[in-house]
């Protein structure tokens, strides 16, 4: 008796059916389009399955092998795909763990994983319930068309994922700068718009990091220090340079938090700061001469420090006895405009702002447009974290040369690790006796 056909062999010969059926080829392209997709799913079923039992169909188990055989498959399961329903088999497996399928399309689930991913991806950007829906229709047919109340559904896997994100361990992450910002969002009835706080980093090896994202009732010390403690406390290490703007709470809850590390203020901030008190005619020259002081400097160290510092002196000797208060913005924080130039050249023009925090918010603020309003905060903070979570996959990290980790190790050493002083005892140095006095 011929052993029967598998699942992939029958849907092989499917195709080749109609390859040399000799009816019109392009006629037949979305049936054999289906059809591969087919080939393709069940080739990894059964794939998954010669790997778990460790020998083929019909193939007899050697010593010690796994004890589990084949028995069959299941009626068919129809999960729909982008180009339409298809129909796979499910192995029964006796003896054996099965758990594969369930992992591949989802416990209960009657849509591929990458069907959902669409979903969520499409309310992330900007669509919203009736969107989805009527653009999974128009696009994959009506066999493809999900409810509003099935969109929503696949939309908690947001609130889910971001759940276990915000309470990962960090200990893993070694970062060495640390950009630290905030937007803000309405998200509670009757209340004034209020700040989602997020914090990015760059690691050692100069990979980005999305690092934590939380609400806070506003941009004090207090909220920014119980955001940064949460870090720390999921082990989080002190990094080498936070970069922020110039709020006064997120400024007294670095200096608190991370007290050995350095602080750049982000020159971006500053620049609107200074700007905002030029009138329009002058902005122009003020703006060219403001950014002279940071572009072109050579080096890092202490030399490109004293040129910062020539070039400010220069800025601030030419527009001081017209715009006292516009130069004071950079006189005032003179140093924590140059903090970047203590660290490798080939990561100035990425570390002196939070420029990036900044564009990815504004992505954010267009989605809760589309929205229009938000029902909550767990709603909020999901929305925000999703496209954080998203644009982060696409942010480009720092090149990490040898010279460039030697110096980083340098500074790691004298700002986080520096050598501990040692004191003599208080009772003073130990005594001598005479008998050690006269060898």
């Amino acid at each position: 008796m011929a052993p029967r056909l598998s699942p992939t062999e029958t849907i092989r010969a499917q195709i080749d059916e109609l390859f040399a059926s000799g009816g019109d080829l392009m006629g037949a392209v979305e049936q054999i389009a289906r059809l591969s997709v087919r080939l393709t799913f069940q080739s990894v079923i059964e794939e998954v399955v010669l790997q778990e039992l460790g020998r083929g169909r019909y193939e007899r188990r050697g010593a010690g092998g796994p004890v589990g055989y084949r028995n069959g498959f299941q009626p068919p399961r129809t999960i729909k795909t982008t180009l339409g329903p298809v129909e796979l088999r499910r192995p029964k497996l006796r003896h054996a763990h099965s758990a594969f399928c369930d992992q591949l399309f989802g416990v209960g689930v009657s849509r591929t994983n990458a069907l959902e991913t669409l979903v969520i991806s499409a309310w992330v950007r900007g669509l919203s319930d009736r969107d989805v829906e009527a653009l999974l229709e128009e696009v994959f047919g009506h066999e493809a068309k999900i409810s509003r109340s099935t969109a929503s559904r696949i939309c908690q896997r947001l609130r889910a994922e971001f759940d276990a994100w915000k309470r990962r361990e960090l200990s893993g992450s070694r970062i060495d700068y640390l950009y630290l910002d905030g937007s803000y969002f309405k998200m509670h009835p009757k209340a004034k718009a209020e700040p989602v706080l997020v914090a990015w980093g760059i690691d050692t090896s100069g990979r980005p990091v999305f690092l934590g994202l939380a609400p806070g009732a506003s941009e004090s010390a207090d909220a920014w220090i119980a955001f940064l403690t949460d870090l720390t406390e999921r082990g989080m290490s002190a990094p080498l340079l936070v970069i922020s703007d110039g709020g006064k709470g997120l400024a007294a809850a670095i200096e608190r938090c991370f007290s050995a590390s350095k602080h750049q203020r982000c020159t971006i901030h500053v620049a609107r700061n200074v700007l905002a008190k030029v009138p329009k005619h002058a902005q122009a020259d003020v703006k060219g001469d403001y950014w002279a002081i940071f572009n072109g400097i050579k080096g890092s160290g202490d030399e490109a420090l004293a040129e910062g510092r020539r070039r400010a002196g220069r800025f601030i000797a030419k527009w001081k006895p017209l715009y006292p208060a516009a130069t004071a913005c950079v006189e005032d924080n003179l140093e924590a405009l140059l903090a970047y130039l203590a660290f490798p050249a080939e990561h100035h023009h990425r570390i002196r702002h939070s420029n990036l925090l900044e564009r990815t918010f504004g992505e954010t603020r267009r989605r809760v447009k589309v929205i229009g309003r938000l029902p909550g905060e767990q709603s909020c903070l999901s929305l925000v974290w999703a496209v954080l979570d998203r644009a982060s996959k696409g942010w480009r990290g720092l090149t990490m040369t040898p010279e460039a980790l030697r110096q980083l190790q340098d500074l790691r050493r004298q700002l986080l690790e520096p050598p501990q002083a040692l004191h003599a005892p208080a009772d003073g140095p130990p005594a001598i006796d005479a008998d050690t006095a006269a060898a």
